[in-house]
Parts: structure tokens; sequence; C-alpha cells
């Protein structure tokens, strides 16, 4: 018998999250097959990924693998997300790559695969060549830009290069090496002052003000 209603709903919560992995593991594995039975495995692109941080863990089986932060955070725990392409004979088998993209970069990457052309502007940028081992031809953001806006104000976010600026509503500027502190337990804002003036010079850049995405507390 559970001994309070708190503990029932931990252990309620992990049982749920592990059955959601493990039909997902499983239905991930029916599709592999089945691409296999079809022949298509060869001539088939499958990225597994996702689009934010973990939320429904509650600790227990370190989604985020130790980094600060979950959904809705601008921390790395929150953005920062799993990606495993897997394109048989064309992608190396246990290759890794360090390079640093986001969503954006979908779009260009699936119409450079297909030999098309995005008939919008966008500022993604393929990664395909990293895909393919490539790295030399691997163009790179200048910086990322990020914006959160919910119950405790809004939050912003740079990364460029290792650097990273954390900006929180009325909060003290936040700067991290992700190289050297990938879990950003220390705010290096005041001691970096050029970096830290660059960031917040992308971060300007990067917006532009609509009166539907205040920079202001909203109310719910």
């Amino acid at each position: 018998m559970m001994k309070t209603g708190h503990y029932y709903h931990d252990e309620e919560g992990n049982v749920t999250y592990a059955g959601m992995v493990s039909r997902l593991d499983r239905d991930v594995g029916r599709i592999m097959a089945l691409l296999n039975e079809l022949n298509l495995d060869e001539k088939t692109l499958v990225i597994f990924t996702s689009d934010n941080g973990p939320v429904y863990d509650n600790g227990f089986f370190n989604s985020n693998g130790g980094l600060r932060g979950m959904k809705r955070d601008l921390y790395e725990g929150g953005i920062r997300v799993p990606f495993i392409a897997r394109w048989k004979d064309t992608i190396e088998a246990g290759s890794r790559s360090d390079h640093v993209s986001a969503f954006g970069d979908f779009l260009p990457t699936v119409c450079q695969v297909a030999g098309i052309t995005p008939k919008a502007e966008t500022t993604g940028i393929s990664y395909l060549p990293t895909l393919l081992g490539e790295q030399a031809r691997q163009r790179k953001h200048d910086y990322l830009y990020w914006e959160f806006n919910e119950a405790e104000g809004p939050i912003q976010a740079v990364r460029s290069g290792a650097w990273k600026v954390v900006k929180k509503y009325q909060s003290p500027i936040e700067l991290y090496n992700l190289e050297a502190d990938p879990m950003e337990k220390t705010n290096l804002a005041g001691e970096f002052p050029k970096e830290l003036a660059t960031l917040t010079g992308f971060m300007d850049n990067a917006r532009t003000d609509h009166e539907e995405f205040p920079l202001t507390k909203i109310e719910r």
C-alpha cells in the first residue's frame, strides 16, 4: 500500500512514463523492420528527435541527462534534445557530431536531400554535410536565438559557439561557457564583458518587436 498521495503519484507517474518509452521504442522498431521488409531502408533517411526537453519525468529517469532545466526552460535541459539519424550505407554507423543546429534547419536539410530549394526564405542551414560526414562543407550559425513567455515572465537565450546567454524577466543576466560548463552552474557574466556584449547584441538583432509577444510578464 502506498503511504501518501504524493508517493502514489510519483510511483504511478514513473510506471506510466516507462510504459510510454517502452511503447515508443517498440513502435520505432516496427517502423524500421517494415522499411527493411519493403526494401526501402537504403533509400530512407530516418531521424529521431524531440521538440523540447523532458517534462513528465519527475527526475527518477534522469531524462535530461543531468542538464539544468526541463521543458519550458531555456537552459540546456529544456532545449537540448536527442537527435539520431540513420540512412543505411549513407550515414556512417556509430558516427557522432557536435554540430549545433535547431529545428529550423530541418526544412533546408530535407530539401537538399530531395534535390529541391525551399520556396520561401529561411534562416535554417542544411546539416546534410554533417550527416554525410563532410564536416569541412558544413555551414554554421553565427548564433541561435530562443524566446519564451509564460507565468514567470519572458525568457530569452542566445548561443554562439561555446557561449550562451540567458536573460530572465527582471533578473540578472547569465552567461555560460557550455564547453567548460555544460550544466550551466557558473554564471560568468561579470568576468567576460566582451563575450556578454557580443551575445546580447545578437539577442537585440534577432528579435522583432510585436504587440502579441511582449517582453513583459503576461497575465493569464
